[in-house]
């Protein structure tokens, strides 16, 4: 278990983890999984005075988080920072075909790691980046997202920090419903994707 009492959260990414908050109030942890994450801890350990703190953005590539992560997360001194980005380094190259590449990719999420555990006394949880063939063009997204996923799981494997094979699970999710139940655009998840991803990150940081 990597909380403790008056363990401080900050949740970092983009949409996904965004999810609506209302980014002129810092208690909005918007409707997704770090909403969910946030009602279960503080109904399990009322005792505990667990804050949650919401900073994703949507839209956001790993180099816009490298960017803001003095005034969002190192400003902020959390105990705990979870981390979920890549799909959307990965969605602008087939929208607009901006290439982020996988080298540079990796060497800028390196960055925000090592500064967090260098200059944060911070714990660190990240999130592999996921993606389900909905609508069908999302299977050719695989050649570009799957490097990236590998580059996260190297990153875990140096910071020896819990992993969430988000990627994995969704997949496994899919053999039990169908894809668009989880990830109705592939991306984004429903209200039951945003579930699968608060009981998998709970069980990561309580092993």
């Amino acid at each position: 278990m990597i909380l403790s009492k008056n363990s401080h959260v900050l949740f970092y990414g983009d949409s996904i983890t965004d999810c609506g908050r209302n980014r002129d109030d810092i208690n909005s942890l918007g409707g997704g999984y770090a909403f969910l994450i946030a009602g279960r801890l503080q109904s399990a350990y009322p005792g505990w005075n667990l804050k949650f703190t919401n900073k994703g953005i949507g839209g956001n590539r790993v180099f816009d988080l490298e960017e803001r992560l003095e005034k969002d997360v190192l400003a902020l001194k959390p105990d705990v920072v979870s981390i979920l980005i890549g799909i959307n380094d990965t969605w602008r190259r087939y929208d607009s075909n901006v290439v982020s590449q996988i080298d540079e990719f990796q060497a800028s999420y390196d960055r925000i790691l090592t500064r967090i555990t260098t200059e944060l006394t911070s714990r660190v949880i990240l999130l592999e980046p996921f993606l389900l063939p909905v609508p069908e063009d999302r299977k050719k997204w695989r050649e570009d997202l799957d490097p990236r996923i590998t580059a996260v799981r190297e990153l875990a494997w140096k910071y020896k920090v819990p992993y969430v094979a988000l990627d994995g699970i969704f997949a496994t999710a899919a053999t039990m419903a169908p894809a668009d139940y989880w990830l109705p655009d592939g991306v984004h998840p429903s209200l039951a994707g945003h579930g699968l991803i608060s009981s998998a990150w709970i069980r990561a940081i309580k092993n």
